[in-house]
């Protein structure tokens, strides 16, 4: 496995942003040349990025046989559309690194958690408009997710928006902007996602508000609600569970399970 981090720069951005690839190794025996990716916006509430839904998500798409990366993205001060920026900025260097690394670039998955399921969902609703490829550098067909992957995703949240995604920008048409749900059409890429109805942070609220706007449209969604759970389980599992035992949910380790099924009929493993 090639391992590297790249240095990602946009207007707006923090130092931190990078971004961290793991790409698989090949062989002129296997069987598997190119290879999906999977490019994840870990959470953090737009002020941190959350390592626990980074690396620790990345290395079980690894064991699935997709190349990954993780995107830090720059988090306060920098304001919308900073981070969706930063991570047009990530495809186009996939795409760019496509012969290298051996990519399937046509099937280029975004997963986010949580403020990154907000950025993720982003480039879904976005990567047509021709603000953000001009922006990006790029042609708008290069920025189109294969799909999304949303976990606990924050859709619509006025208040944390406010403070946040668009601080010195916060006018109604700035938060109908980032208000996803609103932003959907027939160009938005098909969805697995996945909440819990306890989850006290972000309503799941978001992930259902964000369907009924999908199936408006008749774009295929795959919505996995879990009872219980508190916000930002991740993987769910004692990998990822805090030292206080938190962030710990039996139930909901399935959601890896659901979405390896999920994507090996898009990724064309089960051809």
């Amino acid at each position: 496995m090639k391992t590297e981090v790249l240095t990602i720069r946009v207007d707006g951005s923090c130092p931190e942003a990078k971004l961290y690839t793991y790409i698989q190794d090949s062989s002129r025996v296997m069987k598997i040349k190119e290879r999906p990716f999977i490019l994840i916006c870990p959470g953090g509430g737009f002020t941190s990025v959350a390592i626990r839904e980074g690396e620790p998500l990345a290395v079980r798409f690894l064991a699935m046989g997709y190349h990954v990366a993780v995107l830090r993205y720059s988090c306060t001060p920098a304001v919308f559309p900073t981070a969706l920026l930063e991570l047009a900025s990530a495809v186009k260097l996939i795409h760019d690194h496509s012969e290298e690394w051996l990519v399937q670039t046509d099937k280029i998955f975004v997963l986010g958690c949580s403020a990154g399921g907000h950025i993720a969902a982003s480039l879904g609703m976005f990567w047509h408009e021709s603000w953000l490829a001009e922006k990006a550098g790029v042609k708008n067909e290069i920025l189109r997710p294969a799909g999304m992957i949303l976990c606990y995703p924050a859709i619509n949240m006025p208040e944390i928006f406010a403070e946040t995604l668009l601080a010195g920008q916060n006018t109604e048409e700035m938060r109908e902007l980032v208000a996803l749900e609103q932003q959907v059409s027939e160009h938005t890429p098909e969805a697995f996602i996945w909440h819990t109805y306890s989850d006290a942070v972000v309503p799941v609220e978001n992930s259902l508000r964000l369907i009924t706007a999908m199936r408006k449209y008749q774009i295929p969604v795959e919505f996995h609600m879990y009872p219980r759970g508190e916000h930002g389980l991740a993987a769910a599992d004692e990998l990822t569970q805090h030292a206080n035992g938190s962030k710990f949910q039996k139930e909901c380790q399935s959601w890896l399970e659901l979405v390896h099924t999920w994507l090996r009929e898009r990724a064309g493993f089960d051809s």
